[in-house]
């Protein structure tokens, strides 16, 4: 329930200042070698430093920063284990470290200015690692050696394309003709002697000069290469230039920026198989993924015109799910390598695996097809400690759950189930039991679970309610875990393994963020009338509402469409969050929904927006609303609606499609036409603007801008990248040619699409503010 109201008033100069204020969230944490430590990154005051910082888990000793003379001695985030668990591996600063387990000795591996990344273990003890398109491998005996590298260029000795003239040069002149035969031969001889000297690292894999070379993955005894590439003159699309009207240098600039939706589809890839001995290059085909040749947009592109697409779809390999590098997985013994690909269309995803001993193609071990769109998130995936069983995430069933397959094929295994959703999965220390975040109890409470490897009953570990990843010890026994509330950012605790009770490790909030008495929020529940179940929201109110007193209410709506914002977590809106506890000092009562195409809720609570975005969203608003009438005591002729992003697009949709209801809306970096944004995040959700036109008019607000007739603002970073002020300006011209009336625009001339200077966030939300003073009052 909400906590009593602050003893003293808050103020929009407050609340909208640095968030130095508040205290630096724990960010990057990692366990010490011996698990007596955990350490992490805080960011310094007043800078963009973020230093290093160490507690003790026994508590023997506060939290304390890591001196400059100490930092050579730290561990870091994602270390990767050796088969016996008695080493670590980790890259800090770009080079890497091994650490043995048994004695804390440190070794430094590499040292250099280049990036290494990929760390990975194979079971004969050898570590390889990543610079590039070069691979380098790492024994205590041998050292590091160069392991594999690719090229995008003909191989040495590639016939030239045919040529009449030169052919006939050759043919008349003999010494040209001799002076390459010995050319060839000398290259011939000198690419054998290198061969058969065993202290020379191996030649390049040469892919052709037709391609252009995005990723490499080497199979830990560096005998295969897997390697991602796109045609080196694919069109990425025409930029478009962003004006810059205030700069250092004086005179207004313009910066290069990304194209529209439609315009920069995704370059498709291409997957080769390499043995890196021989350099032998085979393009692995794509056939055998089932539905590859099935145009699911078939009847929209006939609708449109255009003919069904012919042939395989085309595709791309995933990024990971921590975006360290490509989605694939070698297992530890080389043998099976496992890739995540995804439609550009993004109607299919599939878990491929590659055998190279056995023939080297490609088999399809999990299928994930969708008539909307594939998550963005959901793609983990890895090997069990057997190196024959995978372990992958799929919402297949409508919420994202664990299944194991076998690498040579057969049915798959779901360890969880239910209408919730599993994310972060990591295999135990003993590779007995997966650990995991899951909201099994409520969809907005956040806990680490487990459950066996073989399946059974999941079992939540913690009770932080606010849980928002973990770590676990070298050693297995413990769980460093972050979490998070209402009115806490981001800190440490310390859970056994085994579960149990937690114990808070840090608390980074200052003084004058703790001493004040903030309120609520409070969860609640908003029963759809049409056929969504319920809407979970967050409610802030006075402790003792006045009987029989109507309040002004205002409405949020988060940002991202997919984006959860009613859970029990810090919130990504805390400035929001405290100026919500600002209205309700005021006089407001303040209601936030998790809307339809939020995130937390499975698959059919994320695509009910699917090419209608913005219309059940807004049903659940004015469902939100109906309930804050009949159960908070909310003045139905004094609503207002704000929010960022897609919450101003939403603020507009609000406004124009259901005049009267709300007397005032700010959009803040407002999507006003969908044509105007990215490929990525807008095909997903509307298909593109050439097959679906139905899609891009019915959820774009301005084809719904004559509807206005309350008050609006809107305000708008000038140098958005994310979503171009342009949208607000097109909208502008519109307005003006509809003659509406009581509507202001606010422009940013130094904010992006997330302000960063304090005196910004207080004119836009001082504006906010007048806006609902003067028409919900």
């Amino acid at each position: 329930m909400p906590a009593a109201a602050q003893q003293q008033p808050l103020t929009l100069a407050q609340i909208m200042a640095d968030p130095d204020w508040i205290g630096p969230p724990v960010e990057d944490y990692w366990w010490s070698w011996d698990g007596r430590h955990a350490q992490y990154m805080l960011k310094r005051e007043g800078a963009t430093i973020r230093d290093t910082w160490q507690v003790a888990v026994d508590g023997a000793a506060a939290p304390a920063l890591v001196e400059d003379a100490a930092r050579a001695g730290l561990d870091a985030p994602a270390p990767v284990y050796d088969p016996q668990r008695t080493r670590m591996a980790f890259v800090r600063n770009g080079d890497v470290f091994v650490r043995d387990l048994r004695s804390g000795a440190l070794q430094q591996v590499t040292r250099s200015n280049a990036d290494e990344s990929l760390v990975q273990w194979g079971s004969d003890g050898a570590l390889s690692w990543r610079v590039g398109n070069d691979w380098f491998r790492w024994t205590a005996r041998d050292g590091v050696v160069q392991a594999a590298s690719a090229l995008a260029e003909e191989a040495p000795g590639t016939p030239p394309p045919a040529d009449e003239l030169r052919e006939h040069q050759l043919r008349l002149v003999d010494t040209l003709r001799d002076d390459r035969a010995r050319r060839e031969a000398a290259r011939v001889q000198k690419e054998a002697w290198r061969a058969a000297d065993p202290t020379r690292a191996p030649a390049p894999a040469y892919l052709g000069d037709d391609v252009a070379i995005e990723e490499t993955v080497m199979s830990p005894d560096g005998r295969w290469l897997l390697v991602v590439t796109k045609a080196k003159d694919a069109d990425p699309g025409k930029g478009t230039h962003m004006p810059r009207y205030v700069t250092e240098s004086g005179y207004q600039e313009t910066e290069d920026t990304r194209t529209l939706v439609g315009r920069d589809a995704p370059v498709p890839h291409a997957l080769w198989l390499v043995e890196v001995a021989s350099g032998d290059v085979r393009e692995l085909s794509f056939d055998a993924l089932p539905g590859i040749a099935v145009d699911p947009l078939a009847s929209r592109r006939k609708a449109a015109g255009k003919d069904p697409l012919k042939g395989n779809r085309a595709l791309r390999v995933e990024a990971d799910a921590d975006f360290d590098g490509p989605a694939i997985h070698w297992t530890a013994d080389s043998r099976h390598a496992a890739v995540l690909l995804r439609t550009i269309d993004n109607k299919d995803r599939w878990l491929a695996t590659v055998t190279p001993e056995a023939g080297g193609k490609l088999q399809s071990r999990h299928r994930l097809t969708d008539p909307g769109w594939i998550n963005w998130g959901f793609n983990d995936f890895g090997w069990m400690g057997d190196n024959r069983t995978l372990w992958y995430l799929s919402e297949e069933s409508g919420y994202s759950h664990l299944y194991t397959v076998a690498a040579s094929g057969g049915a798959a295994r779901a360890l969880t189930s239910g209408k919730w959703e599993v994310s972060q999965p990591r295999l135990s220390a003993d590779g007995s039991r997966f650990l995991f975040v899951c909201n099994q109890a409520r969809p907005i409470d956040y806990e680490v679970c487990t459950v066996g490897t073989g399946g059974g009953a999941v079992r939540e570990l913690t009770a932080l309610d606010g849980v928002e990843g973990f770590s676990i010890s070298p050693d297995g026994g413990k769980l460093l875990v972050r979490h998070s509330s209402a009115w806490m950012p981001p800190q440490l605790s310390l859970v056994a393994a085994a579960g149990g009770s937690g114990r808070q490790l840090t608390d980074t909030r200052t003084p004058a963020f703790k001493a004040i008495d903030w309120i609520g929020p409070e969860t609640v529940q908003v029963p759809s009338k049409h056929g969504a179940g319920n809407i979970w929201g967050k409610y802030y109110g006075p402790a003792n509402p006045e009987p029989g007193r109507k309040y002004p209410m205002v409405m949020f709506v988060h940002g991202a469409g997919y984006l959860q914002n009613a859970e029990l977590h810090w919130p990504e809106y805390f400035r929001e969050q405290m100026f919500h506890n600002l209205l309700v000092q005021q006089g407001y009562i303040v209601l936030d929904l998790d809307y339809r195409g939020s995130e937390g809720y499975g698959r059919d609570w994320r695509t009910a927006i699917y090419r209608n975005m913005g219309h059940p969203e807004l049903e659940d608003y004015l469902d939100g609303l109906d309930w804050a009438v009949a159960n908070r005591q909310a003045d139905r002729d004094r609503v207002g609606i704000y929010g960022g992003s897609y919450g101003g697009f939403m603020t507009f949709m609000a406004l124009f499609r259901e005049p009267g209801v709300f007397k005032a809306g700010a959009a803040l970096r407002p999507v006003a036409d969908w044509r105007q944004y990215n490929h990525e995040y807008t095909s997903n959700i509307l298909n593109t603007p050439d097959i679906d036109p139905e899609a891009y008019a019915r959820s774009s607000p301005i084809e719904y801008a004559a509807g206005l007739q309350d008050h609006l603002l809107i305000a708008h970073g000038m140098i958005d990248d994310n979503v171009f002020f342009q949208d607000s300006v097109l909208l502008t011209q519109k307005l003006i040619e509809l003659r509406k009336h009581d509507w202001w625009v606010a422009p940013y001339p130094l904010e992006r699409h997330g302000f960063s200077h304090a005196d910004a966030w207080y004119d836009e939300y001082r504006r906010v503010y007048e806006l609902f003073e003067s028409t919900l009052k």
